[in-house]
């Protein structure tokens, strides 16, 4: 004890603080490093179609190069991470501890050099035995176990503080920085440093409102965010409201995660897992190839999920800065596996919307949003059981889009075909609504309701476009789920469209397609008879 009294009493953190600072500094160079890797080497050589033999080695080699700098990107936070976190937890037992002694030596007692507390003789032993010596001893001494305690308290914070520093510290073990499971070993390792720092994944809000949720995360210091980000990248990836940055960061890396997983057990995996890996796989390329294109291209990541079939969130352009966001809600059938039909749609609806957009192609994201299960075609399409199901999340999800835009209010459409127009109406119909400006329904079995005036969305702005063959708006709507939207008496306004069958909405050089990119865009669609 003599030592660590005076040790921790008279402690200068300085060296301490110096170490974290070059922590951080080493880990956000390995970060800069493995995402210039991605973009500017893999990228590229995807990009220009690089096939082979020599090309699958090459690609594996710098996969495996990319989960390296990775692992070795956790590792040098995590190390960061413990060492603040020590240091702040030293310093707060150096206040204790200085305070103690403060306290006991204005209360009159001397504090020695190995931290023990003398007890104060404030009667001449000579009179011990008068009969108020006792009493003036034990008023002057009163305080004096509280003292000796606190001390002894501070102490012990400091040693445990370092003891469990040192355990993590050894736990991070650069053995893992060569092998492939070594970044999952680093997610682990990640939970432990946060419990640590008295950090949990119950501290994250999980009510669904996504103003608390942004200022939760507003309130929170910037090392802090980073060790939620390291230690729960599923759940801050999942949490409406949060900047798009942000959320696009804890999702590339929950795509690391499932990817280098399914990679380590590939000869074992099943059909369906298999299916995912193929599929994540393509997604991780779509994102790299993303970031060498112009900035309105740009790919940002808000959800990602290997639960049933899959779902997956991808907005083009950034919601956060745009002027004008749309997000596609898709139907019947699809899932992960199918998910690059939904980008190369909002691909088309984003140069669409520009072509009408005040400025340039910047003012305009949209996104893909499969953030529900989407039913196959049987019966369950005819049942809004999978809409409710859906509803809440993708309320949430455009209120969460309201709450992360930067500036001023931007303009926001909610696009939905076949059964995710049913999905949307139930989200409009409950709670607040979605918030949206305008709305489109395409080929729309219903949205669950009987008239439009049942919905949070302005009639107005409530369009219906349904090709004269599409056989869902013709033959489904109206039956199962709501009333068919495209009737007048529905209440809503008829788009025009001139495409053929129930997924020819997005047909290039299309009027449906112009209609829709105009709506995004905050103007009128136009009729048939008029032109650019």
């Amino acid at each position: 004890m003599p030592e660590n009294f005076t040790r921790l009493l008279t402690q200068d953190f300085s060296d301490l603080d110096a170490a974290v600072s070059s922590w951080k500094k080493l880990a956000e160079t390995l970060g800069r490093t493995r995402t210039e890797s991605d973009t500017r080497v893999t990228g590229p050589l995807r990009k220009a179609g690089w096939s082979g033999i020599s090309a699958d080695y090459g690609f594996e080699a710098m996969e495996a190069t990319s989960i390296k700098l990775g692992t070795g990107r956790l590792d040098t936070q995590l190390i960061s991470s413990t060492l603040d976190t020590l240091q702040t937890r030293m310093r707060s037992a150096q206040r204790e501890l200085r305070d103690a002694v403060a306290d006991a030596e204005e209360a009159g007692h001397r504090v020695r050099d190995d931290g023990w507390v003398e007890h104060r003789q404030v009667v001449d032993p000579e009179h011990h035995n008068d009969p108020e010596y006792e009493t003036l001893q034990q008023r002057a001494n009163a305080g004096l176990d509280g003292f000796r305690s606190r001390i002894e308290s501070a102490l012990h914070n400091a040693s445990t503080a370092s003891y469990r520093a040192g355990e993590l510290l050894h736990q991070i073990d650069p053995f893992d920085l060569d092998k492939r499971y070594g970044e999952a070993n680093a997610r682990k390792d990640a939970a432990l440093v946060a419990d640590f720092a008295g950090i949990t994944e119950n501290d994250i809000p999980a009510n669904g409102n996504p103003e608390h949720t942004a200022e939760w995360w507003a309130a929170l210091a910037p090392d802090t965010q980073r060790v939620y980000l390291t230690a729960f990248p599923e759940q801050i990836g999942a949490a409406d409201g949060l900047p798009t940055t942000v959320r696009d960061q804890a999702n590339r890396s929950v795509l690391d995660m499932r990817l280098n997983d399914y990679a380590l057990r590939e000869n074992s995996l099943g059909h369906q897992e298999r299916t995912h890996f193929r599929s994540l796989t393509h997604l991780k390329a779509r994102l790299d190839r993303s970031a060498l294109g112009p900035e309105q291209k740009r790919m940002y990541l808000l959800g990602l999920s290997t639960r049933g079939d899959g779902r997956a969130i991808v907005a083009l352009g950034n919601p956060d800065t745009a002027k004008h966001t749309a997000v596609q809600v898709p139907g019947t059938d699809n899932e992960l596996e199918n998910y690059g039909g939904q980008i190369a749609r909002i691909n088309k609806l984003q140069d669409s919307a520009a072509d009408w957009a005040a400025g340039t192609g910047k003012d305009v994201s949209v996104v893909a949003w499969l953030g529900y299960d989407a039913p196959e075609i049987n019966f369950s399409v005819t049942g809004t059981g999978r809409a409710m199901d859906g509803a809440e999340d993708l309320r949430n999800f455009t209120h969460g889009l309201r709450t992360s835009h930067e500036g001023e209010r931007g303009h926001l459409t909610v696009l939905a075909h076949s059964y995710g127009s049913t999905v949307a109406g139930a989200a409009d119909a409950g709670g607040n609504g979605l918030g949206a400006d305008d709305m489109v329904v395409l080929g729309s079995p219903g949205l669950t309701v009987d008239h439009a005036s049942q919905l949070h969305s302005d009639a107005r702005h409530l369009w219906v476009g349904a090709a004269t063959d599409d056989p869902i708006s013709n033959f489904t709507s109206g039956l199962t789920l709501g009333s068919d939207p495209k009737d007048s008496e529905f209440g809503a306004q008829r788009m025009y469209v001139d495409t053929s069958g129930h997924s020819g909405y997005w047909d290039d050089n299309s009027q449906s397609l112009e209609n829709q990119g105009r709506i995004i865009a905050g103007k009128a669609p136009v009729k048939e008879s008029a032109g650019r």
